[in-house]
């Protein structure tokens, strides 16, 4: 007998973003044992090193993991940044889409709201344990668990004290977490510490593992990077949606003030240009009463229209120096080659900078049984990315290139790759922020950077080959000398040792010439 509608909908409910993620946590990262794990370090180490960059200081983070039964971890994350006021410490750490990041449009890590609050779900829903908190802000310090209430995406917090045991300013999170392994290789808390120190050589990054031993990445460098402003949409890359909301939540009074006020490079000239191209658009009227059809003229319009690139000064890349200070302190690799393009746009208006390096040799790669393997360090505004590797843009960039045109081996040669893009807003896969979605144009700008970083890798090579059959011709025409020097000093009378010395100078003349005038150098 079929069912009535009022019988099916008795079964209608609404529910919270909290509940749902609670019941999803693999769209968070929370899908493996050790990639859980990892991502709880991720988090807070995120949420550290934004925030003591935002108060100017000079990021010290410790992560300490203690094993305490099969599968359950207690994780606890120090740092020395400004720490979290009481009024709110609740919604900072347990309350999803909560937090100082995903209204503004500004290069950040992160920039959900989701991060710590979702680790404290984890520890909920794997423990039933709240997670514990030690904040100073430098002169008052307090302590307090926090959980989150599900069914209402709301914050409980309970045991809250004020205490005195002289904690400098800084945070410190200790959670319980089950469901978690702490594993070794490529997709390890070291290795997300390890390459955190390289995307972030300004920071120091202290790990305690389970068995006690402490592993320290000193910073590479001494100074904070500088801090991005909050950047304005592009032109170029706005879609019709993207175009049609932000008119309809505007404050302007005219779309000419709108359009001016609203999106960068776009000038006064701009907005006549436009208006010539779109006669019948009024453009004194209110931006709000904009139709969908005409912003879908303005969009067509700008993609023919000539613009000034974005500006550089809303996204702050890691740096071709610091980038080169932190691979050589920790890879110390014999060739290095730094890339830094300029600023491109993608769909949505979005500003991006992509940095690229390839190290070779050294401690780049990783050793195998019976030789190496080549390595991809992928990172996002200096976040490294670990999982999700097939569906992120840099690891397609990588495929689409033919390496062997640079003489490079990924699969069999000690090399590293790194590649970093920055942006206001980078558009990632999926909400555990694991792979940047495969927009084209970032994987050209990848590409690019790459193939250029490629052809300094192909001169090393060559440059070292040349020299490797260099000293081989020089070992072989040296071997001849004792012999010849003797059957010249039985024909001639003079002393062999003379000769000897006589040749030797000569033949290293010879070849020391040779190759200066074929410019072999064995380093580029």
């Amino acid at each position: 007998m079929a069912q009535k509608a009022d019988d099916i909908f008795k079964e209608f409910r609404e529910h919270s973003i909290s509940e749902f993620f609670n019941k999803n946590r693999q769209m968070l990262g929370y899908s493996s044992m050790s990639r859980s794990l990892v991502t709880v370090v991720h988090e807070y180490a995120t949420n550290s090193l934004d925030a003591c960059e935002e108060a100017s200081i000079l990021p010290s983070i410790t992560v300490k993991v203690d094993k305490l039964e099969d599968n359950t971890y207690r994780v606890t994350v120090s740092d020395n940044g400004p720490g979290i006021p009481k009024t709110y410490v609740g919604k900072a750490l347990a309350t999803i889409l909560a937090g100082t990041k995903f209204h503004r449009n500004i290069q950040q890590r992160g920039q959900q709201g989701i991060g710590a609050a979702g680790c404290t779900l984890f520890a909920q829903a794997t423990t039933g344990k709240p997670i514990h908190v030690v904040s100073s802000t430098g002169s008052k310090v307090f302590e307090c668990d926090v959980a989150i209430d599900t069914m209402h995406n709301k914050p409980m917090t309970s045991n809250m004290r004020d205490i005195d045991n002289g904690k400098p300013a800084g945070i410190t999170v200790s959670g319980e977490f089950g469901n978690c392994k702490y594993d070794g290789g490529d997709h390890s808390v070291f290795e997300y510490l390890k390459r955190t120190a390289i995307s972030n050589p300004h920071a120091e990054m202290t790990l305690i593992d389970p068995d006690g031993q402490e592993h320290t990445f000193m910073r590479s460098v001494e100074t904070a990077p500088e801090r991005p402003k909050a950047a304005k949409l592009h032109p170029l890359g706005l879609s019709v949606s993207d175009l049609f909301e932000i008119a309809h939540s505007s404050q302007s009074g005219r779309v000419t003030s709108f359009l001016v006020d609203t999106f960068a490079r776009f000038s006064q000239d701009k907005a006549n240009e436009l208006k010539e191209t779109l006669k019948d658009i009024d453009f004194t009227k209110n931006p709000r009463e904009l139709t969908w059809n005409e912003c879908d003229r303005m969009v067509k319009a700008f993609k023919q229209m000539k613009w000034i690139a974005p500006d550089a000064a809303h996204i702050i890349p890691i740096g071709e120096d610091r980038i080169t200070a932190a691979l050589q302190n920790i890879l110390s690799p014999e060739s290095l080659h730094v890339i830094e393009r300029r600023p491109k746009v993608f769909s949505g208006g979005f500003p991006f900078v992509v940095e690229a390096a390839i190290a070779y040799g050294g401690n780049s790669g990783k050793k195998m049984d019976g030789g190496y393997a080549g390595t991809i360090m992928r990172f996002a505004n200096r976040v490294p990315l670990l999982f999700d590797s097939g569906s992120c843009a840099i690891s397609e960039a990588v495929r689409q290139i033919q390496w062997k045109r640079y003489g490079v081996d990924v699969e069999s040669q000690p090399v590293s790759i790194f590649v970093n893009v920055s942006s206001v807003y980078v558009p990632y896969s999926g909400v555990g922020k694991e792979a940047i979605a495969q927009e084209d144009e970032i994987i050209d700008e990848i590409k690019l950077a790459l193939m250029d970083a490629g052809r300094g890798v192909q001169r090393f090579i060559s440059n070292r080959e040349h020299a490797r059959e260099y000293e081989g011709k020089y070992k072989t025409v040296m071997r001849y000398t004792s012999q010849l020097s003797n059957d010249l000093a039985s024909i001639t009378g003079r002393k062999k040792e003379d000769i000897e010395e006589r040749l030797e100078k000569l033949i290293a003349k010879h070849y020391k010439k040779d190759e200066d005038a074929k410019g072999g150098e064995t380093t580029d």
